[in-house]
Order: structure tokens, then sequence, then C-alpha cells
């Protein structure tokens, strides 16, 4: 059984959540509950997924939808980390069509997944949070995440799969993060590399601006943060990312890159700790 695989099944279980829809400018607009049911068979070489979808009024006796669907493998867009966290989405972005990606963290009881959607002029138009918890379990929701929770010195160990199937790679981040007079400045330090970025802030929306095109970083429910382009660049590289805050000192993100052609490069788990 391959590795992706076995980091799969960690997503194991009965999921309690709820499916919420963003606006292009960070608000919250409707929220469907849901159940999600992941179950192995066959020593766990088979996994059965039943997503069902209710009614706002709350309502359970019958879903809005339902989807069902068996896997024996995984397609090649997804990637699972040893965390159960995982990174899906578009292989290739190309002229007028629509492009899409999905992320998901698993921890302990709870799980939390976001969908980021662009139009087919590379425009964002929505995203989604979706929020989960383990049946019968007492696991709750974080707040939602606030600025000053971001500033400080974050260390963290990163693993990086490539869509090219050559040897993933595993290495150190240092990332600091700082705030002054409604701006805030990153520092990003990995592979020998630094990225250094400046951005107004703007209530939940942080706007870094850029030759290529502004990104904006979403702070939103759950400890959820969403750090994508406006619009999407032609011809230039670019990445989407989301993060989770699972405690005051404990983060994880998640980075799909491409390149200057639209094609999906790699996908990065990093998990991070706050040291000051």
């Amino acid at each position: 059984m391959d590795q992706n695989w076995q980091n799969f099944l960690h997503n194991l279980g009965v999921w309690e959540g709820s499916f919420t829809s963003i606006s292009a400018d960070g608000q919250e607009l409707e929220s469907t509950p849901s159940i999600l049911e992941l179950e192995g068979f066959d020593n766990n070489q088979r996994v059965s997924f039943r997503l069902r979808r209710f009614p706002s009024n709350g309502d359970n006796s019958s879903p809005i939808s339902e989807v069902n669907q068996d896997y024996h493998t995984l397609g090649r867009q997804i990637v699972f980390f040893n965390t159960g966290a995982f990174s899906k989405g578009t292989i290739q972005f190309a002229p007028f069509s629509e492009f899409g990606a999905e992320y998901g963290f698993v921890a302990g009881d709870r799980r939390l997944r976001l969908v980021q959607l662009y139009n087919r002029e590379g425009g964002l138009y929505s995203q989604v949070l979706i929020r989960e918890f383990r049946q019968h379990s007492n696991a709750l929701e974080r707040p939602p995440l606030q600025i000053e929770q971001l500033i400080g010195k974050w260390h963290g160990t990163a693993h990086t799969c490539y869509a090219s199937w050559e040897p993933s790679i595993h290495f150190t981040t240092h990332l600091t993060i700082s705030q002054e007079k409604g701006y805030l400045f990153q520092h990003f330090n990995f592979l020998d590399q630094i990225q250094r970025s400046t951005a107004e802030i703007n209530g939940n929306q942080i706007r870094f601006q850029s030759a290529e095109g502004d990104r904006c970083l979403f702070l939103l429910a759950d400890g959820t943060s969403s750090f994508i382009p406006i619009h999407l660049p032609r011809h230039h590289p670019f990445e989407v990312e989301v993060g989770w805050l699972l405690g005051d000192n404990e983060r994880q993100r998640l980075i799909r890159r491409y390149n200057s052609k639209g094609e999906w490069v790699s996908a990065t788990h990093i998990v991070e700790n706050k040291v000051i």
C-alpha cells in the first residue's frame, strides 16, 4: 500500500459539519449542514465515500444532495501528507477555463477543508469553508482568525511533493510576521530563499501588491486563512495557499505552486510553531 494511500486513511470516520460559502470579498454567505462518511473495507484497500448535505433549517431527515463513491486508488492531482492533510486541484490552468483547489487538514477529532474557485477569466468568485467534527466527539471550533494571532516568529518543517513524481523533499522554514500602522510585514526564509512582502490591512482582508498582481490573505472562521491571487496571472508563476491555526502557537499550511505555463508543479505542507 503506497504512502499516499496510507496518509489518506487518517481521514476515515464519520464527520458532521457544514459547508459555508464565502464571497469574493471574504464574507460568509449561506451555510448547509453535512455528514461525510469515509469507511475502509477489505483491510482498508477500498474506501467508501458518502457525503450528504441537508437543508439549512436543521431538517436532517432528507438530504438535499448526496454523493457516493468508492476509492481504490487516488488521482495524480491529489497529495496526502503524513498528518492526513491533503491538497488537490486543477492540474493545468488554461485560458478561459475554470480553476479550483481544495485543501484539507486533520487534527484529532477535527477536520477543516477549504475550496477556492476562479471563473473562466481567472477572477476569484467564491470560496467554500467546510468545518467538520468527528461524530459523537466533543471537538470544538476555533474562533475566527485574528491578525494578532499571526504576529511573531514561526519555525516550521515542510514537506514538498512534486507533480513530476521526482523524490519529495523535507526542509525547515522561518516566517516572521509583524504589524505597524495598518500594514503587515512578512519575511519568509526557506531553502536559501528569502521572500519579503508588505500588505495593507482592511478588516479581514490583507492585500499584498506586486507587479504580477495583488494577493489577498483572508482571515476566516475556525482559525482559517486563505492566501490567494485576486486574479490568476497569465504567463507568471503563482501560488495558492490555505492555513489553519490549531492552537495559539501551532499552525499548518498547504501551498500549491504553478509555473508560468499554468502547470501544477508541487504541493507543500508546513507544520509551524510560534517561538516568539
